[in-house]
Protein backbone atom coordinates (compact mmCIF):
# COMPACT_ATOMS: atom_id res chain seq x y z
CA UNK A 1 0.00 0.00 0.00
CA UNK A 2 1.20 3.42 -0.66
CA UNK A 3 1.90 5.45 1.91
CA UNK A 4 1.92 9.60 2.07
CA UNK A 5 5.02 11.66 1.74
CA UNK A 6 5.55 14.06 4.51
CA UNK A 7 6.75 17.41 3.75
CA UNK A 8 9.88 18.51 5.36
CA UNK A 9 8.16 20.86 7.49
CA UNK A 10 5.88 17.68 8.51
CA UNK A 11 9.12 15.80 9.66
CA UNK A 12 10.99 18.61 11.27
CA UNK A 13 8.14 18.86 13.45
CA UNK A 14 7.93 14.94 14.25
CA UNK A 15 10.32 14.69 17.62
CA UNK A 16 13.46 13.31 17.15
CA UNK A 17 13.82 9.57 18.21
CA UNK A 18 17.29 10.28 20.30
CA UNK A 19 15.38 13.23 22.75
CA UNK A 20 11.56 11.10 22.84
CA UNK A 21 13.51 8.39 24.23
CA UNK A 22 15.86 9.82 26.34
CA UNK A 23 14.14 9.99 29.64
CA UNK A 24 13.15 6.35 29.45
CA UNK A 25 17.10 5.26 28.70
CA UNK A 26 17.82 7.79 32.08
CA UNK A 27 15.30 6.73 33.61
CA UNK A 28 16.17 3.03 32.85
CA UNK A 29 19.89 2.91 33.19
CA UNK A 30 19.30 4.94 36.65
CA UNK A 31 16.32 1.91 37.94
CA UNK A 32 18.60 -0.84 36.54
CA UNK A 33 21.57 0.20 38.54
CA UNK A 34 20.07 0.62 42.16
CA UNK A 35 18.00 -2.43 41.41
CA UNK A 36 20.56 -4.28 40.37
CA UNK A 37 22.86 -3.18 43.68
CA UNK A 38 19.39 -3.31 46.09
CA UNK A 39 18.78 -7.65 44.69
CA UNK A 40 21.77 -8.53 46.55
CA UNK A 41 19.46 -7.33 49.88
CA UNK A 42 16.33 -9.69 50.13
CA UNK A 43 14.51 -7.85 52.49
CA UNK A 44 11.28 -8.38 53.67
CA UNK A 45 9.39 -8.67 57.23
CA UNK A 46 11.91 -10.09 58.63
CA UNK A 47 14.68 -8.05 60.94
CA UNK A 48 17.41 -9.99 59.64
CA UNK A 49 19.82 -9.48 56.38
CA UNK A 50 18.66 -11.63 53.36
CA UNK A 51 15.08 -12.05 55.06
CA UNK A 52 16.81 -15.03 56.68
CA UNK A 53 15.61 -17.50 59.51
CA UNK A 54 18.26 -19.89 60.28
CA UNK A 55 21.29 -19.12 62.18
CA UNK A 56 24.60 -18.43 60.61
CA UNK A 57 25.76 -21.65 62.15
CA UNK A 58 23.08 -23.17 60.64
CA UNK A 59 23.58 -21.62 57.29
CA UNK A 60 27.24 -23.08 57.03
CA UNK A 61 25.76 -26.51 57.93
CA UNK A 62 25.99 -26.44 61.91
CA UNK A 63 22.22 -27.86 61.49
CA UNK A 64 23.30 -31.16 59.52
CA UNK A 65 22.88 -34.57 60.88
CA UNK A 66 25.46 -36.52 63.11
CA UNK A 67 26.09 -39.31 60.18
CA UNK A 68 30.04 -39.06 59.18
CA UNK A 69 29.72 -37.05 55.87
CA UNK A 70 27.30 -34.24 57.42
CA UNK A 71 29.34 -34.40 60.55
CA UNK A 72 32.33 -33.05 58.84
CA UNK A 73 30.52 -30.63 57.30
CA UNK A 74 29.15 -29.61 60.86
CA UNK A 75 33.04 -29.50 61.96
CA UNK A 76 33.59 -27.29 59.38
CA UNK A 77 31.08 -24.23 60.57
CA UNK A 78 32.37 -24.94 64.03
CA UNK A 79 36.14 -24.26 62.52
CA UNK A 80 34.87 -21.15 60.65
CA UNK A 81 32.67 -19.61 63.49
CA UNK A 82 35.39 -20.18 66.44
CA UNK A 83 33.64 -22.57 67.68
CA UNK A 84 36.79 -24.50 67.97
CA UNK A 85 39.55 -22.16 69.00
CA UNK A 86 42.17 -24.02 69.16
CA UNK A 87 41.66 -25.60 65.78
CA UNK A 88 40.80 -22.59 64.14
CA UNK A 89 43.96 -21.19 65.48
CA UNK A 90 46.05 -24.12 64.34
CA UNK A 91 44.72 -23.72 61.08
CA UNK A 92 45.28 -20.21 60.60
CA UNK A 93 48.74 -20.61 61.99
CA UNK A 94 50.08 -23.83 59.04
CA UNK A 95 48.03 -21.65 56.36
CA UNK A 96 50.63 -18.86 57.48
CA UNK A 97 53.71 -21.16 57.55
CA UNK A 98 53.33 -22.24 54.42
CA UNK A 99 51.92 -19.27 53.15
CA UNK A 100 55.49 -17.88 54.21
CA UNK A 101 57.41 -21.05 53.08
CA UNK A 102 55.99 -19.81 49.44
CA UNK A 103 56.97 -16.98 48.99
CA UNK A 104 60.39 -16.60 51.09
CA UNK A 105 62.12 -19.94 49.85
CA UNK A 106 60.67 -20.16 46.46
CA UNK A 107 59.47 -23.90 46.82
CA UNK A 108 56.42 -24.84 44.32
CA UNK A 109 53.61 -26.53 45.71
CA UNK A 110 54.52 -29.99 43.98
CA UNK A 111 58.48 -29.57 45.51
CA UNK A 112 57.21 -29.12 48.66
CA UNK A 113 54.55 -32.00 49.17
CA UNK A 114 56.90 -34.48 48.34
CA UNK A 115 59.67 -32.84 50.58
CA UNK A 116 57.05 -33.03 53.53
CA UNK A 117 56.18 -36.47 52.43
CA UNK A 118 59.71 -38.04 51.84
CA UNK A 119 60.81 -36.56 55.23
CA UNK A 120 57.34 -38.29 56.78
CA UNK A 121 58.01 -41.81 55.84
CA UNK A 122 61.80 -41.52 55.93
CA UNK A 123 60.92 -41.06 59.73
CA UNK A 124 58.37 -43.19 60.06
CA UNK A 125 60.59 -45.94 58.52
CA UNK A 126 63.49 -44.97 60.50
CA UNK A 127 61.25 -45.33 63.88
CA UNK A 128 59.69 -48.60 63.05
CA UNK A 129 63.03 -50.61 62.09
CA UNK A 130 64.74 -49.28 65.45
CA UNK A 131 61.81 -50.06 67.07
CA UNK A 132 61.83 -53.82 66.03
CA UNK A 133 65.65 -53.84 66.70
CA UNK A 134 65.22 -52.44 70.32
CA UNK A 135 61.74 -54.25 71.17
CA UNK A 136 60.00 -50.99 71.15
CA UNK A 137 56.16 -50.75 70.07
CA UNK A 138 55.74 -49.68 66.82
CA UNK A 139 54.77 -45.88 65.83
CA UNK A 140 50.84 -45.22 66.50
CA UNK A 141 49.30 -44.68 63.84
CA UNK A 142 45.44 -44.98 63.03
CA UNK A 143 44.23 -47.61 60.66
CA UNK A 144 44.40 -45.78 56.95
CA UNK A 145 40.75 -47.18 55.72
CA UNK A 146 37.60 -45.73 53.89
CA UNK A 147 34.73 -47.68 54.73
CA UNK A 148 32.26 -47.88 51.79
CA UNK A 149 29.49 -46.16 53.83
CA UNK A 150 31.81 -42.89 54.08
CA UNK A 151 32.90 -43.04 50.27
CA UNK A 152 28.78 -43.49 49.47
CA UNK A 153 28.01 -40.33 51.90
CA UNK A 154 30.69 -38.21 50.68
CA UNK A 155 29.80 -39.18 46.87
CA UNK A 156 25.86 -38.43 47.21
CA UNK A 157 26.60 -35.39 49.00
CA UNK A 158 29.13 -34.14 45.97
CA UNK A 159 26.69 -34.95 43.53
CA UNK A 160 23.52 -33.35 44.69
CA UNK A 161 26.00 -30.57 45.21
CA UNK A 162 27.22 -30.77 41.68
CA UNK A 163 23.30 -31.37 39.93
CA UNK A 164 22.66 -28.52 41.80
CA UNK A 165 25.49 -26.25 40.56
CA UNK A 166 24.67 -27.74 36.78
CA UNK A 167 21.17 -26.82 37.59
CA UNK A 168 21.56 -23.72 37.91
CA UNK A 169 24.08 -22.97 35.35
CA UNK A 170 21.52 -24.72 32.68
CA UNK A 171 18.97 -21.78 34.05
CA UNK A 172 21.61 -18.94 33.59
CA UNK A 173 22.89 -20.33 29.63
CA UNK A 174 19.06 -20.52 28.82
CA UNK A 175 18.34 -17.13 29.97
CA UNK A 176 15.61 -18.49 32.63
CA UNK A 177 16.78 -16.25 35.42
CA UNK A 178 18.42 -12.44 34.52
CA UNK A 179 18.71 -11.51 38.40
CA UNK A 180 20.89 -14.79 38.97
CA UNK A 181 22.65 -14.36 36.10
CA UNK A 182 23.97 -10.71 36.79
CA UNK A 183 24.59 -11.70 40.12
CA UNK A 184 27.18 -14.28 38.89
CA UNK A 185 28.49 -12.20 36.48
CA UNK A 186 29.45 -9.35 38.88
CA UNK A 187 30.94 -12.46 41.14
CA UNK A 188 33.30 -13.96 38.43
CA UNK A 189 34.01 -10.04 37.33
CA UNK A 190 35.50 -9.47 41.16
CA UNK A 191 37.13 -12.49 41.49
CA UNK A 192 38.79 -11.90 38.14
CA UNK A 193 39.54 -8.40 39.13
CA UNK A 194 41.11 -9.74 42.45
CA UNK A 195 43.01 -12.23 40.75
CA UNK A 196 44.94 -9.89 38.63
CA UNK A 197 45.89 -7.97 41.57
CA UNK A 198 47.43 -10.46 43.24
CA UNK A 199 48.97 -14.32 42.71
CA UNK A 200 46.98 -17.23 43.09
CA UNK A 201 49.09 -18.67 46.75
CA UNK A 202 48.76 -15.11 48.06
CA UNK A 203 44.83 -14.92 47.35
CA UNK A 204 44.33 -18.47 48.39
CA UNK A 205 45.64 -17.34 51.72
CA UNK A 206 44.07 -13.98 51.99
CA UNK A 207 39.94 -16.09 51.22
CA UNK A 208 41.01 -18.23 53.97
CA UNK A 209 41.97 -15.62 56.80
CA UNK A 210 38.24 -13.89 55.30
CA UNK A 211 36.55 -16.58 55.70
CA UNK A 212 37.73 -18.10 59.55
CA UNK A 213 37.37 -13.87 60.61
CA UNK A 214 33.83 -12.55 58.41
CA UNK A 215 31.54 -15.31 59.43
CA UNK A 216 33.05 -14.90 63.43
CA UNK A 217 32.75 -11.38 63.82
CA UNK A 218 29.40 -11.26 61.97
CA UNK A 219 27.98 -13.74 64.45
CA UNK A 220 29.28 -11.45 67.06
CA UNK A 221 27.83 -8.63 65.87
CA UNK A 222 25.16 -9.70 64.02
CA UNK A 223 22.18 -7.59 65.72
CA UNK A 224 24.61 -3.92 64.93
CA UNK A 225 25.44 -5.40 61.42
CA UNK A 226 21.66 -6.47 60.62
CA UNK A 227 20.12 -2.74 61.83
CA UNK A 228 22.37 -0.63 59.85
CA UNK A 229 22.59 -2.29 56.84
CA UNK A 230 18.61 -2.57 57.09
CA UNK A 231 18.90 1.08 57.20
CA UNK A 232 20.82 1.48 54.49
CA UNK A 233 18.51 -0.50 52.08
CA UNK A 234 15.54 1.52 52.91
CA UNK A 235 17.51 4.79 52.55
CA UNK A 236 18.72 3.18 49.04
CA UNK A 237 15.35 2.45 48.24
CA UNK A 238 13.56 5.46 48.95
CA UNK A 239 16.54 7.25 47.42
CA UNK A 240 15.57 4.96 43.85
CA UNK A 241 11.20 5.76 44.43
CA UNK A 242 12.62 9.62 44.48
CA UNK A 243 14.93 9.49 41.74
CA UNK A 244 12.49 7.46 39.51
CA UNK A 245 9.72 9.71 40.33
CA UNK A 246 12.15 13.23 39.13
CA UNK A 247 12.99 10.80 35.70
CA UNK A 248 9.49 10.33 34.99
CA UNK A 249 8.80 14.00 35.82
CA UNK A 250 11.40 15.01 33.68
CA UNK A 251 10.09 12.49 30.87
CA UNK A 252 6.71 13.75 30.57
CA UNK A 253 8.12 17.72 30.92
CA UNK A 254 10.14 16.33 27.39
CA UNK A 255 6.98 14.30 25.91
CA UNK A 256 4.98 18.15 26.78
CA UNK A 257 7.55 20.12 25.24
CA UNK A 258 7.96 18.55 21.81
CA UNK A 259 4.47 18.52 21.61
CA UNK A 260 3.89 21.83 22.04
CA UNK A 261 6.95 22.74 19.64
Amino acid sequence: MHQPQLSFKQLSQRPKLPVFLSGVLIRSQIGFKLQFFLSFFKMGSSDRLFNRQRTVHEILGGGFGINSCLALVKTAADVILWRRKNLTVGILLVTLAVWLVFERSGYTLLSLVSSVFLLLIAILFSWAKSAAILNRPAPPLPELHLSEEMVNEVATFIRLRVNTLLSVSQDIALGKDSRLFFKVAAYLWLISFVGGLTDFLTLGYTSLVVILTVPALYESFEDHIDKYVILGYKNLHQLYVKLDEYVSRVQKWILVKKKLS
